[in-house]
């Protein structure tokens, strides 16, 4: 596509590769419901750079999706509360109008919404729904917008991307779907890419395709891009840092290869023996983390994540630890007995002792991962 369809029209100040497009501090949001109050995002704080991708790691439930549209102001219920600090190139988010943010939704920051056939209007046409927001923020007429779309969908990868125009949504696979909100997101030639679970509910080849298509968009564009999911291995070659989330709080956040190769956090352990192994005979079991995620509106107290963890002591009921590092600065993780230490192999091994049913179970998954390694 030719620069002019690269940016928008929005003003926005000039953000270097390298250079903070996005801090967030100390961001909550809460919803406020008849039982009490939900908690979903909890006080989480980061930076991101241009041109750099994060990915945000956890169960459902545990505040990825709420995070990314709380970034971008898109909970505007009655019932949702946004506190906290979000500056996306020197401007504050939180607090703006909705017809601010609509200026900056698609010509700044945008979002792959996680299912294609309930955020695609199934009334209108792919075109249309592909011109739309070209034309309001580039201010284009039919037929140069129509180009644009065009070539939005050779970009993507879309075959017979002229005839696909007139196409509704039903009348496309899951996979082209994708690939048309992955166009209309880049429409505007966003800097802040939002990628929401991506690959939900798609086949894996298709998945492969997906993932690759953000990564060379990303790469073309020189964006920044947070990409959500639920799996580790999503993540493992296609982001700068990860940041894993449990009951609406960053639980731990590193460079990736550093959290592969170093994690600290028991949750971020049992996240990666969760995933399915190739070299698994058929019919194995998948490993689970045991117990359910926390009720948000009447959370435990102390670690969050205690119930469910092999490494948890009376320290952990009782006091919320917060996050810190042990090496490296840029590795931080809220845990009091973290993996790969002393204390948390001392804490790991006094809960077997114990019976502690956590710690058991961790037991038989250590022993099948040693097994398909070997």
């Amino acid at each position: 596509m030719d620069n002019e369809f690269q940016v928008g029209r929005v003003p926005a100040r000039h953000v270097d590769d390298g250079e903070s497009l996005l801090v967030v501090d100390d961001l909550r949001t809460h919803f406020e419901v008849p039982a009490g109050s939900v908690r979903a995002v909890d006080g989480v704080s980061f930076t991101l750079a241009r041109g750099r991708t994060l990915g945000v790691v956890g169960e459902s439930g545990s505040g990825k999706t709420v995070l990314s549209r709380s970034i971008m102001g898109l909970n505007t219920s009655a019932n949702a509360i946004t506190t906290g600090s979000v500056m996306y190139a020197g401007d504050e988010m939180v607090g703006k109008s909705s017809k601010e943010k609509k200026l900056l939704w698609g010509a700044e920051m945008a979002m792959v919404f996680q299912d294609p056939m309930t955020s695609l209007n199934p009334v209108v046409t792919i075109g249309r729904q592909l011109t739309e927001h070209v034309r309001y923020h580039l201010d284009m007429g039919r037929k140069e917008a129509n180009e644009v779309a065009v070539a939005l969908l050779k970009s993507v990868h879309i075959p017979e991307a002229e005839s696909r125009l007139n196409n509704y949504p039903h009348q496309m696979s899951g996979g082209m779907r994708q690939r048309v909100c992955i166009a209309i997101a880049l429409a505007c030639g966003p800097r802040m890419l939002f990628a929401d679970e991506p690959t939900t509910a798609l086949d894996v080849t298709v998945q492969h395709q997906i993932l690759n298509l953000l990564a060379e968009q990303q790469s073309d564009r020189a964006m920044a891009m947070i990409l959500v999911t639920h799996d580790l291995g999503v993540v493992a070659g296609r982001t700068d840092e990860i940041m894993v989330m449990y009951a609406g709080k960053a639980v731990e956040k590193a460079p990736t290869a550093e959290l592969f190769s170093q994690l600290r956090h028991p949750y971020t352990q049992g996240l990666l023996w969760s995933i399915p192994k190739v070299t698994q005979p058929k019919h194995t079991r998948l490993n689970a983390i045991p117990g359910r995620p926390p009720n948000l509106i009447s959370p435990p107290t102390g670690c969050k994540f205690a119930p469910r963890c092999a490494y948890a002591q009376d320290l952990c009921r009782t006091d919320e630890p917060q996050l810190r590092s042990i090496d490296s600065p840029d590795h931080v993780f809220a845990c009091h007995f973290p993996v790969g230490t002393p204390e948390g192999e001392a804490a790991f091994q006094s809960n077997i002792d114990a019976g502690h049913p956590p710690a058991l179970a961790a037991v038989g998954k250590l022993r099948a991962t040693e097994e398909v390694s070997a």
